[in-house]
């Protein structure tokens, strides 16, 4: 007789569950979202965990917390295909696939030491983001980020 372990993750009554993260993501996840050890909240973290439609994921849940729109915009730089899954009372409340924004300002570092965002001018940093895959392009110096994305969020 071959006994079976099933180990669970409990349920969050109120708050947020990032799913198809793409493999590996998760604590840059966390990062985008401010959380550290020291969080009062419940967060609950699996990594490549199987998945039929992507080989395996990421997921992060979070109790009490819903997530802003650009802390969404981040998590889609890095990871285009999670969605995003409002819980209330145990239930989904609502479920979305996060959309790549066409472009994002105050959110990335242009990686160009010259480029005039990274200067003690009043600018804020601007990039087309272009999809599949994803590229960024600064719309000052036109230099383009193709890897490496999370390393250059503000």
């Amino acid at each position: 007789m071959t006994l079976k372990k099933e180990v669970r993750v409990h349920p969050i009554r109120d708050g947020t569950v990032i799913d198809h993260i793409k493999a590996g993501q998760a604590m840059n996840v966390l990062r985008i979202l401010g959380i550290t050890g020291s969080s009062s909240a419940v967060i609950s973290v699996a990594m490549n965990v199987s998945s039929q439609d992507i080989g395996s994921k990421d997921v992060v849940k979070i109790e009490n917390r819903e997530l802003m729109e650009k802390e969404v915009d981040k998590i889609a730089l890095i990871s285009p295909n999670a969605t995003i899954n409002i819980i209330r009372e145990f239930g989904v409340a609502g479920k979305h696939r996060v959309e790549l924004p066409e472009m994002v300002e105050s959110m990335v570092r242009c990686a160009n030491p010259n480029c005039i965002s990274n200067t003690n001018e009043p600018v804020s940093s601007k990039f087309e983001v272009k999809k599949g895959p994803i590229r960024l392009r600064c719309i000052y110096c036109e230099h383009v980020i193709t890897e490496n994305i999370v390393e250059q969020l503000l």
